[in-house]
C-alpha cells in the first residue's frame, strides 16, 4: 500500500544505530535548527517515525511469518512460530526473517536498515525501529521552540504527533518485553534507565502523552490548512481518533490479568479496575467521535465487510473502509500479495514468496462456534437448548464468519473452464491434492485454508486462472473500529460488569458484542452466559478471537489474559478425514512449550541486561 509523501527530505537528517541498549548516537550531525526551521521540514522530519510503524504482515522476510498464537501451524523448523511453538523464545526475537527485534539491521539480515527501504522487510525491526522513533519524538519535543516560521496549528500538529509516537513505540516494546523504562528525554552519553517495578508505571506515563496528542491532533488533517498541502495522502496520518483508540489500548494493556499481576501470580478472571475505568472513558470518547462522523468512523456492515481488509478503492492505496483508524505505512505491493495469499495453497494463487499460514482445529473448535450464537462447548452441553453441533457434519450450522473466512474441504476455487479439476475445489481432507504429506510447507498442513485478506469477487476467488489480486491491497490494520469496541466491552466488563453502561458512554458490554452478533445475524449473548461474569468474560474473548482472527492479536491476548500456558491454548492441532467425511479425528501436531512466567515475555539480548544496574532480564532467561 501506499506509503506517505515525505512533505520534504532533508540531506542533514540522519538515521540512528543501537551503538548499544538505549544508547543512539547519531551517525551524522543533526542540524536542529534546519529541520526545525519551517512546518515543511518539521513534518519531514516526524515523517519518519511514520516509517518506523512496523507492520506486522509484510516486515519479515518473504515467506509470511507473522501468527505467533495458537491459531496456525506452520512446520518449517527455521521460521519463528516454529521456535516460539517449541520455547525459544531467544531465537525468535532475534530471528533474521522476523519483525520482533532485529536491533542491528533490518529483518532479511541486511547491516543497513533503512526506514525509507521501499521494501518493509528491509526496514528496521519492531524493537530498533521503535527505540528510534522514542529518540526523534524526543528530539522533536525537545526542539518544538525552534519551530518559528509556522502557524499555532502547524506547531500543535508537530508536537501531538511526537507526544503519540512516544506512548505508541514504548507501546509496541511493552507488548513483547514487559515493563520498560519511559524514555522522555533525548539521550546523550551517560545514562542510566532502570526497569520500572511495574508494568502499570510506564503505561501511566505513556498515558500522559496520549492525553497530551488528544489535544493537539486534528480531528480530520483534510479540514486543516496544514492538511491541504498532502490532500489525498491524509489517511492514515494521526488524528484524536487514533489517540483515544491507542490511549484505551495501553490502559486496557497494563489493566490485564499479566500485567497486574507483575509476573507473580495470575488470575486470568482479575484485572486492574481502576486502569479499566479510565481505558472505558478512553474508547467512549472514540466511539462518541463514531456518532458524530459516521462518515468516516463506522462499523463496516457485513456486505462491506471486504473493504476493511483487502478490497482498496484501487490498486496502491488503503484499504479499511470505515473502521480505518490506523496502520503502517505499506512498502511493495508485491509484499502485500503475499500477505493477502498467505493462507492459501500456493498452487492456486501462484503467488511466488508467498507460504502458507494454515489454521489450527484446535483454535477454530473452541472459537467459531454455532450459528445460534454458541460456542460448540456450550451448543453440546444442551443446557442453551437443543444442540446443533453435529460431530458427524462438523461443518454445517457454522457461524457466518466460518464460512467468510475459513476454507473448508469443498470450497470452490472459481468457475473458469480453465482450472483443473484437481484444483476445481478445495481438497483438505487427508492425503487431499491441497493437504501436505511432508516438510513441503504450501499446502495445508492441518485440513484447513483462511482467506480474511484474500480477494473474491462475485463469488469468484483470484487465482492463477482469475487473476484479479493486482486490483486490490491487503493489509493488516494496528487500529480498526472494530477492536475499539471489542477492547471497550472488555475493560467495561472488568470493571463494571456485562449489563451496566459508563457515565461516558451509553453501551454496555453486552451491548457492545451484541453488535458483532447482530452484523452476522447470529442470536445475542444468551442471558445465562451474561449473568455469570467468568463466563461472559470467556465468550468476549471468544467473540474477540473470531472478529480479529488472523490480524496477528491472538499471541498478545493469550499472554496478557494469562491463559496461554493452558493447555488448550498449547495444543496445535489438525482435522483428519478421508474424502468421503465418514470420521473426523483431531491430531495433536505439537504441544507448545509455555510456562508462567518465562514465556510471558521475550527475552532481551543477555548483553544488554549487563551494561548497567537496574535492568534485570525477564524472569526465567
Amino acid at each position: 500500500m501506499k506509503k506517505f509523501k515525505l512533505l520534504i527530505l532533508l540531506g542533514v537528517i540522519s538515521l540512528f544505530s543501537c551503538e548499544s541498549y538505549l544508547d543512539q548516537a547519531p551517525e551524522s550531525v543533526l542540524d536542529e535548527e534546519a529541520v526545525f526551521s519551517t512546518f515543511r521540514n518539521a513534518q519531514g522530519f516526524v515523517e519518519e517515525m511514520y516509517a518506523s510503524v512496523v507492520d506486522y504482515g509484510t516486515s519479515a522476510h518473504t515467506f509470511q511469518d507473522y501468527i505467533f498464537g495458537d491459531d496456525a501451524y506452520g512446520n518449517r523448523t527455521w521460521k519463528a512460530s516454529y521456535l516460539i511453538d517449541f520455547g525459544d523464545l531467544n531465537g525468535a526475537a532475534r530471528h533474521r526473517y522476523a519483525y520482533l527485534w532485529n536491533w542491528k539491521g533490518a529483518a532479511y539480515g541486511t547491516s543497513n536498515a533503512n526506514i525509507e527501504n521501499t521494501n518493509a522487510s528491509r526496514r528496521p525491526g519492531l524493537y530498533d525501529a521503535s527505540i528510534r522513533g522514542i529518540r526523534k519524538a524526543n528530539i522533536v519535543i525537545a526542539n518544538i521552540d525552534l519551530l518559528q516560521d509556522a502557524s499555532q496549528a502547524e506547531k500543535n500538529v508537530i508536537l501531538g504527533q511526537a507526544y503519540f509516537f512516544r506512548a505508541f513505540f514504548h507501546n509496541e516494546i511493552m507488548k513483547f518485553y514487559g515493563r520498560y523504562p519511559y524514555i522522555d528525554e533525548v539521550l546523550v552519553g551517560e545514562f542510566d534507565l532502570p526497569r520500572p517495578d511495574t508494568y502499570k508505571e510506564s503505561a501511566l506515563a505513556a498515558n500522559e502523552d496520549y492525553k497530551k496528542a488528544i489535544n493537539l491532533l486534528p480531528v480530520d488533517w483534510d479540514d486543516e490548512g496544514y492538511g491541504q498541502l498532502t490532500l489525498g495522502e491524509n489517511k492514515g496520518r494521526l488524528t484524536k481518533a487514533a489517540a483515544y483508540s491507542f490511549q484505551g489500548k495501553n490502559l486496557l494493556f497494563a489493566a490485564s490479568p499479566l500485567m497486574h499481576g507483575n509476573n507473580r501470580t495470575i488470575n486470568k478472571y482479575e484485572y486492574d479496575t481502576e486502569l479499566c475505568n479510565m481505558a472505558v472513558d478512553a474508547f467512549a470518547n472514540m466511539l462518541k467521535l463514531t456518532d458524530q462522523l459516521p462518515e468516516r468512523y463506522q462499523l463496516s456492515t457485513w456486505d462491506d465487510i471486504d473493504e476493511v481488509f483487502w478490497k482498496s478503492p484501487q490498486p496502491n492505496s488503503w484499504p479499511g473502509g470505515t473502521e480505518f483508524i490506523f496502520s503502517a505505512t505499506g512498502g511493495l505491493q508485491v509484499q502485500a500479495q503475499r500477505f493477502m495469499t498467505a493462507g492459501v495453497d500456493r498452487q492456486i494463487h501462484n503467488q511466488s514468496g508467498s507460504e502458507i499460514v494454515s489454521p489450527t482445529h484446535n483454535f477454530i473448535y473452541h472459537n467459531f462456534g454455532m450459528a445460534n450464537g454458541l460456542s460448540i462447548e456450550d451448543d453440546l452441553s444442551g443446557q442453551y437448548g437443543t444442540p446443533t453441533y453435529d460431530p458427524a457434519n462438523p461443518f454445517a450450522n457454522r457461524d457466518p464468519r466460518f464460512y467468510k473466512w475459513i476454507i473448508i474441504d469443498g470450497d470452490s476455487f472459481g468457475s473458469s473452464a480453465a482450472i483443473p479439476a484437481k484444483d476445481k475445489f478445495a481438497q483438505l481432507f487427508t492425503g487431499g491434492e491441497h493437504r501436505s504429506t511432508g516438510s513441503d510447507n504450501q499446502p495445508s498442513t492441518t485440513g484447513y485454508m483462511h482467506k480474511k485478506f484474500y480477494p473474491i469477487i462475485d463469488g469468484e476467488p483470484h487465482s492463477r486462472w482469475n487473476n484479479i489480486i493486482s486490483q486490490y491491497t491487503g493489509v493488516r490494520l494496528h487500529m480498526r473500529l472494530t477492536d475499539v469496541y471489542l477492547m471497550y466491552a472488555e475493560a467495561l466488563h472488568a470493571a463494571k460488569g456485562a449489563t451496566t453502561a459508563p457515565d461516558s458512554y451509553g453501551l454496555t458490554a453486552e451491548g457492545a458484542i451484541n453488535l458483532f452478533r447482530a452484523r452476522v445475524g447470529i442470536p445475542n449473548v444468551h442471558p445465562s452466559i451474561v449473568a455469570d461474569s467468568n463466563k461472559f468474560m470467556d465468550e468476549l474473548r471468544r467473540e474477540r478471537s473470531v472478529e480479529l482472527s488472523y490480524e496477528a492479536h491472538r499471541w498478545v491476548d493469550i499472554r496478557r489474559w494469562g491463559v496461554a500456558h493452558e493447555l488448550k491454548y498449547r495444543q496445535k492441532t489438525s482435522y483428519e478425514f478421508p474424502q468421503d467425511h465418514s470420521t473426523y479425528t483431531e491430531k495433536l501436531l505439537v504441544e507448545r512449550v509455555c510456562e508462567f512466567p518465562k514465556h510471558y515475555w521475550l527475552p532481551f539480548a543477555a548483553d544488554q541486561t549487563l551494561i548497567y544496574e537496574g535492568f534485570p532480564q525477564n524472569p526465567g532467561w
